[in-house]
């Protein structure tokens, strides 16, 4: 199986990086001398072998996303830890938009657990949301902390009860909604059966089985043009000609497929494709290729080639954005948008909606304060040739950038 990619996410001090720790411990990935600098007083602190940063160590919080490696008998895993302050809510985004699955943990200590109607943490409901948005293929809650509540059994069920009200109101599909205990590594590495009720597999004997993301094969030929190798003689095949270098992002590409180049509108024909060792033959999304063209037409570095007749450009886009600066995003700021390899101007032409993380609601806003989500209408400099994100993704997305600070400004999903 491909290696797997996840994240754990959640609410701050829910217990994520001791969870890495006890998955990255318990299946014997940690050399025994990075054990010992991590312990204290003969007890490991598990957190510590995601939290590197000297500040993370001094305040006991994650602050940037930590990536570790690992691997079972069965498969390869690739984590990050995502921080669950809210102020680093971008550092969060970044991690789940690459990420196959999500394991947003619940810290049961913090939630009335004995109330059947007990109500989720804003984050917790904020980080379900975002990783939705994405995309992200396997959505799995861990509710931590179960060995620290005088009922498990009731603390599980009331829960567990209080996600699925909020994914199903919210239509996330969720694949497993699994009780563990971070700290003493039940049902984590090694399944504790019947535990809480559970009957279901261990943490990471789910993570085993789930699938890793798809590439967008099937939709129609996308191919961001990353460089342009001139006149290279370095494959006879090329003739001279100019190579597109880039990763397909969508479809595949032969040779003698017709091609538009956006944002010019100009028509081709594929002579030739490169993988990414220079040999002949078919490339399909995911992978790097090298396209040449049947004559020479004018392309650079954030154009698109896409297939003949798949789309056209367009200056005006509706989407759905998750703000991530500290300044709020009002109605007629102008910032950088970059899509693919492209830049351009944006303005924000509207605030349609903002959503309520703990409601769901759609509500009238003026603007948007930090890690909002909400609904927007931007106005582009110049046409983009862009597909609903929940088709495409390379298409679908771009990132917003402040025009003074070349702060991260916003997520942006074309709806």
């Amino acid at each position: 199986m491909d290696a797997l990619r996840f994240i754990t996410c959640g609410s701050v001090d829910d217990g994520k990086s001791t969870l890495i720790g006890r998955l990255l411990v318990d299946s014997r990935a940690v050399l025994q001398d990075q054990l010992a600098s991590v312990s204290k007083s003969g007890e490991a602190d598990l957190a510590l072998l995601t939290d590197g940063l000297s500040a993370e160590r001094e305040q006991g919080i994650t602050i940037d996303v930590a990536y570790r490696y690992f691997s079972t008998a069965a498969r390869k895993f690739i984590i990050g830890d995502a921080p669950g302050h809210e102020q680093y809510t971008r550092n969060m985004v970044t991690a789940a938009s690459s990420a196959d699955a999500a394991v947003v943990l619940v810290d049961a200590t913090k939630l009335d657990w004995a109330d059947p109607a007990l109500e989720l943490l804003v984050q917790t409901r904020r980080h379900t949301l975002l990783a939705h948005l994405l995309r992200v293929p396997s959505i799995v809650f861990a509710i931590n902390k179960l060995d620290a509540v005088d009922a498990p059994d009731t603390a599980y069920a009331h829960i567990r009860a209080a996600l699925e009200r909020f994914t199903a109101a919210a239509g996330v599909k969720v694949r497993a909604v699994v009780p563990v205990s971070a700290l003493k590594g039940w049902n984590v590495v090694e399944p504790r059966a019947g535990w809480c009720g559970y009957e279901g597999p261990g943490l990471l004997q789910l993570l085993e089985t789930l699938p890793a993301t798809p590439a967008d094969v099937d939709q129609a030929f996308a191919f961001p043009v990353q460089w342009v190798e001139k006149f290279s003689s370095s494959s006879d095949t090329s003739q001279g000609r100019r190579i597109f270098w880039g990763r397909v992002a969508a479809g595949q590409v032969t040779p003698g497929q017709k091609i538009t180049v956006m944002p010019s509108g100009q028509t081709a024909t594929v002579a030739q494709v490169l993988n990414h060792v220079r040999k002949p033959g078919d490339v399909a999304a995911g992978h790097s290729a090298g396209i040449v063209l049947d004559r020479e037409v004018d392309v650079s570095r954030g154009d698109w080639l896409l297939a003949e007749g798949s789309g056209e450009a367009s200056r005006e886009l509706s989407a759905t954005i998750a703000w991530l600066d500290d300044e709020p995003l009002v109605a007629g700021r102008v910032y950088w948008a970059l899509h693919g390899h492209r830049w351009v101007k944006a303005k924000v032409r509207r605030i349609v909606h903002r959503l309520d993380v703990n409601t769901l609601a759609e509500e009238d806003a003026t603007e948007l304060p930090a890690n909002a989500i909400g609904h927007v209408e931007l106005a582009l400099q110049e046409p983009l040739a862009v597909r609903p994100f929940a088709g495409a993704r390379a298409l679908g997305s771009l990132v917003l950038v402040d025009t003074a600070s070349h702060k991260t400004s916003g997520a942006v999903l074309v709806r």
